[in-house]
């Protein structure tokens, strides 16, 4: 099995438990609706991932939606009503929102591991290992939620990041940008403002979690930009400009600031790319 690069904080394969196509146990990952289910689905393929055939029967079948239980109701972002973080209900509109970001996480993880199959094996360990962490991150966000007398569904949510996933199917160079390095490092912006917020209002259980989910998040990203970075190279293409043609054409420019710095360099963001993504953000209107 090939290894990313060493700035990748990587663990341990866990142990063995079983076996079955790889394939097969992914798309079974993926169409599970119910949370709990799709949880326990993604550790169980995640414990017997060593012993699994990775044998290809042909092309990943079409998912155009993954399993998702039939709440929350999806709606357009600018529907969705801003809540103020003075009280417990706004708070748990806070932490839906990124419940929500966690369980499609889960989803695109999980995604890339099935779509793309001429990629290295390490490529598909590596986002089995995220989809385990988006698993837990979305547990614990469930458990506070229910803590402040709600639940995940009870709000409403968008869907923007599966819109994005369903852009880039078709080119793992394109999901490796797009998806990791622009979507999901945005929590990497934002999540430090939500932590001292809440910490601020006395919060600090809830600031926890996001202190863990911010953490591992950082990995996340990286390993996008490793896999990024190896289509590139690969490619024989340049990754600072590759990276905002591909955010200004298939992206259509969803980038914006202000950048958490020291966290995308931790997760392979390099000073030129810096760079150009910041002017790129502020010519946006």
């Amino acid at each position: 099995m090939t290894s990313p690069s060493s700035s990748v904080a990587r663990r341990e394969s866990p142990a063995v438990s079983g076996a079955g196509n790889i394939y097969d146990a992914l798309r079974r990952c993926i169409e599970a609706s119910d949370p709990g289910e799709k949880i326990d689905r993604v550790n169980a393929l995640a414990a017997s991932f060593e012993s699994m055939d990775r044998s290809d029967d042909g092309a990943p079948v079409s998912l155009e939606r993954p399993g998702r239980p039939a709440l929350p109701q999806l709606v357009s972002p600018r529907d969705l009503p801003q809540r103020g973080l003075g009280s417990v209900d706004g708070r748990a509109a806070l932490l839906h929102a990124v419940t929500h970001i966690e369980f499609n996480a889960i989803n695109l993880a999980l995604d890339a591991a099935y779509r793309f199959r001429a990629m290295p094996e390490q490529f598909i360990a590596d986002w089995i290992s995220v989809a385990v962490d988006e698993a837990r991150h979305f547990s614990l966000l469930s458990a506070r939620l229910e803590e402040l007398g709600h639940r995940y569904g009870g709000f409403d949510a968008h869907d923007g990041l599966w819109a994005m996933a369903e852009r880039t199917a078709g080119s793992v160079l394109a999901r490796m940008a797009l998806v990791p390095r622009v979507l999901e490092a945005r929590g990497l912006d934002v999540t430090p403002g939500m932590i001292k917020r809440l910490r601020a209002l006395g919060d600090d259980r809830s600031a926890d979690i996001l202190e863990i989910i911010l953490a591992e998040e950082v990995r996340h990203v990286a390993i996008g930009s490793h896999w990024f970075a190896w289509c590139c190279e690969r490619g024989q293409l340049d990754p600072d400009t590759t990276f905002i043609d591909l955010i200004r054409g298939v992206g259509k420019g969803s980038i914006r600031g202000p950048f958490n710095l020291p966290a995308r360099r931790e997760a392979g963001f390099g000073d030129e790319e810096l760079r150009l993504i910041a002017s790129l953000a502020d010519s946006m209107p």
